[in-house]
């Protein structure tokens, strides 16, 4: 008889920790999980960017995820934004207008320096250039013109002006440490 009511308990005791065990299935389910990407959340993503001419200007598909934390501005605001929502596994095409990429094109970050500051070698048009500004920053102009006396440098970033598209995947996404 004692055999019997242990068994029962034990059954008993085996029905109620499988309830439980689904209860909180259920819970992690509704309460986020899969994770969605949104603020202060790690991602790791997949893209692949290119231009409306469809040329490709850049991917990781097939090498190593992009990773950044969601909110902290590591990348650029339009892709961002377009993400927030997404879980993982989740895909999506995104098109980031210049203002919401790498801005627009500033007429006044196009200056013309006179040829002799310029090494011979880099007086070509397409040669990027590197120095520093006044403040110290690192700053990449493209060579656009060499005139006699001048040589015009662009100092606007090269995907400035473009509208930008993103083919996106969600590999992860997990709360940031």
């Amino acid at each position: 008889m004692a055999l019997h009511v242990l068994a029962r308990i034990v059954c008993c005791s085996l029905l109620v920790a499988s309830g439980m065990a689904a209860s909180a299935q259920a819970e992690s389910q509704e309460g986020g999980s899969p994770m969605t990407v949104s603020e202060g959340k790690s991602i790791s993503m997949e893209y692949t960017l290119t231009l409306e001419n469809k040329e490709v200007l850049d991917s990781n598909v097939g090498g190593e995820p992009l990773t950044f934390t969601q909110g902290s501005h590591q990348i650029i605001p339009g892709l961002e934004t377009a993400l927030d929502g997404m879980k993982a596994g989740e895909s999506k095409q995104v098109k980031v207008s210049p203002e919401e990429g790498y801005g627009t094109i500033d007429p006044q970050a196009i200056q013309e320096v006179p040829i002799d500051q310029i090494p011979t070698d880099a007086r070509k048009v397409g040669v990027k250039l590197q120095g520093k500004d006044g403040q110290g920053r690192m700053v990449t102009p493209t060579v656009t013109e060499v005139k006699e006396q001048v040589v015009v440098l662009d100092f606007n970033h090269p995907l400035a002006g473009k509208t930008l598209y993103f083919d996106v995947k969600i590999l992860d996404v997990k709360t940031a440490h």
